[in-house]
């Protein structure tokens, strides 16, 4: 009886392997090839977090790189000379705003009067008052000039002082008037040295040209003890 070596044996039983293994593989791809990529949910930011992510955001030239806002070019509020300040509420059927609509009022376009005395404390009070003749609507702001005058012409004591105040830009439409406070002692209490006055003039502010006003109201201070005349923003309506 003839015995197989044992080489040749083992070589038999792992051709066998081998031809088993082809059989199983060759199973395992005949449903349409490899099987697809599994996909994972929430392993990826949505496209439009990657993008802010990765670069930054285009600039609309209405801020600034740390997101702060900034105002556009060619916005900025004029200045009349005066500190800028909140404006205040509307009276007499005069507004205030920020802006300028229609532009400053010109002297040519005001009238001005002088409202009666009121009187306290030893004081004398005065409403000096700027009405739009025009038929535009303009602005008011800041303080307004002044001086008294003989019947020459001839200026009498020096200028007027400013009080402190918050300057509002005042609107005037056609009719409308703003006012500033004209105050000085009383000249009877003071004893300060008097002049009798023709006429105010009056100097609408950032304005040159001057509006005259007939004075009737008696002696005005011009010099010595507590002789300074003061003059207050101009405010809306006529101060009566």
């Amino acid at each position: 009886m003839a015995y197989s070596s044992q080489p040749l044996r083992r070589g038999a039983l792992f051709a066998g392997t081998v031809a088993v293994l082809g059989l199983l593989t060759a199973c395992g791809t005949d449903h349409g090839g490899a099987a697809p990529a599994r996909t994972d949910s929430g392993t990826a930011a949505p496209a439009t977090e990657a993008t802010n992510s990765s670069a930054p955001e285009a600039s609309s030239g209405t801020g600034t790189p740390d997101g702060t806002a900034s105002s556009p070019a060619g916005h900025a509020s004029a200045s009349s000379g005066v500190p800028a300040s909140s404006d205040s509420s509307a009276s007499s059927g005069a507004g205030t705003e920020a802006g300028g609509a229609g532009g400053r009022c010109h002297t040519s376009e005001l009238r001005a009067s002088v409202g009666g005395n009121n009187p306290g404390a030893g004081q004398e009070n005065f409403p000096v008052v700027l009405t739009n003749k025009s038929a535009r609507t303009c602005t008011l702001r800041g303080y307004p000039g002044a001086a008294f005058v003989n019947a020459s012409g001839t200026q009498l004591g020096p200028d007027p002082k400013r009080s402190s105040g918050s300057p509002v830009t005042v609107t005037l439409q056609p009719g409308q008037s703003a006012w500033a406070g004209l105050t000085f002692s009383n000249p009877e209490v003071s004893e300060a040295k008097t002049a009798k006055a023709a006429a105010l003039l009056v100097t609408p502010p950032d304005e040159r040209d001057s509006l005259k006003v007939t004075w009737t109201a008696g002696p005005v201070p011009v010099s010595g003890n507590s002789s300074s005349v003061f003059l207050t923003v101009v405010n809306p309506g006529t101060g009566a």
